[in-house]
């Protein structure tokens, strides 16, 4: 009796882990990345941003280029034959979005860049609308103009003031700019050429890294370069492991499980995760208007992921 019980408590078990991993494997890729935001707040100091983004990815495709040989071997003239779109896509998603993040921080908090990156996904619908003409419900439309809403009030510190007294964070408008260009790099995303998604991901990174050479290069030229020490060789390791690979995976293989529709929500956790770590690694503190644009934000990505059967 005892075993039979026992043995109906493990199958539940399993059931419930089986039914719970992919929400658990979706939940490390915004850890990820909310690590990468308040990481790089922290390092603002020590390490410039241009030289952060160009060591960030060009250790992650050395790390990677062992495992993915074989692929990238596979897959060259088909990259090389798209050349011009794996360039875009280079430049966007990995020189410039992560540039601009990293220069973003350097005057606004972590919480603040998290938060404005969770309207991502509704600039992108505004995007694939304007690019592809895609037929957009009203329900949608509705959760798109909170999500808009919720990113302005951060933006604007909860106050009409800073509107009319022009008195932005450069931080801010910085990291509006880096989500926008990340959310061109998705909508363009359909048209990269159709090879590995480790090759891809290799191939990236690397025309990423070269991409950003010529300006890492112009940046010594106004800034010291950064002392390699302990803090600055872990951070660039995390950086280069977390967010830029295992992330990736974590990612794409919970939207291989739940489709991408739901998974999309999973990255309204990132200015959760990123508001816990900076209150207990940065002493940031935890505003009024932060909640209130999380809150926004997070309304409108729900109502926009509703199914509905209306127009």
């Amino acid at each position: 009796m005892l075993k039979s019980t026992e043995s109906k408590i493990d199958g539940r078990h399993r059931r419930w882990l089986s039914a719970a991993a992919p929400y658990l494997i979706l939940a490390l890729a915004p850890l990820c990345w909310a690590g990468n935001i308040v990481l790089a707040r922290g390092v603002a100091d020590i390490i410039p941003p241009i030289s952060f983004a160009f060591w960030r990815w060009t250790i992650a495709a050395i790390i990677l280029l062992p495992f993915t040989r074989a692929h990238v071997k596979r897959d060259w003239p088909q990259a090389m034959h798209s050349w011009k779109i794996m360039i875009l896509l280079s430049i966007l998603g990995i020189s410039a979005f992560n540039t601009l993040l990293y220069t973003a921080v350097q005057t606004t908090t972590a919480i603040n860049g998290a938060l404005i990156q969770t309207v991502m996904p509704a600039i992108i619908i505004l995007i694939t609308l304007l690019l592809y003409h895609e037929k957009i419900l009203k329900l949608q439309t509705w959760g798109v103009s909170i999500c808009i809403v919720g990113a302005c009030f951060v933006v604007l510190r909860g106050k009409l003031a800073t509107l009319l007294d022009q008195s932005f964070v450069k931080g801010d408008i910085i990291m509006l700019a880096a989500v926008a260009l990340y959310a061109l790099y998705s909508a363009l995303l359909r048209k990269r050429p159709p090879i590995h998604p480790l090759s891809f991901l290799t191939f990236t990174f690397a025309i990423g890294s070269l991409a950003l050479l010529p300006l890492y290069l112009l940046e010594l030229t106004w800034t010291e370069p950064f002392e390699l020490s302990r803090d600055v060789t872990l951070s660039l390791l995390y950086v280069a492991v977390f967010p830029s690979i295992a992330a990736y995976f974590c990612w794409n293989r919970g939207v291989e499980l739940i489709g991408a529709n739901r998974a999309g929500l999973f990255i309204n956790l990132i200015p959760v995760f990123a508001s816990i770590l900076a209150i207990l690694f940065l002493d940031e503190s935890l505003q009024v208007f932060h909640v209130i644009g999380m809150v926004l934000i997070f309304s409108g990505m729900v109502i926009f992921n509703r199914r509905s059967h209306g127009s």
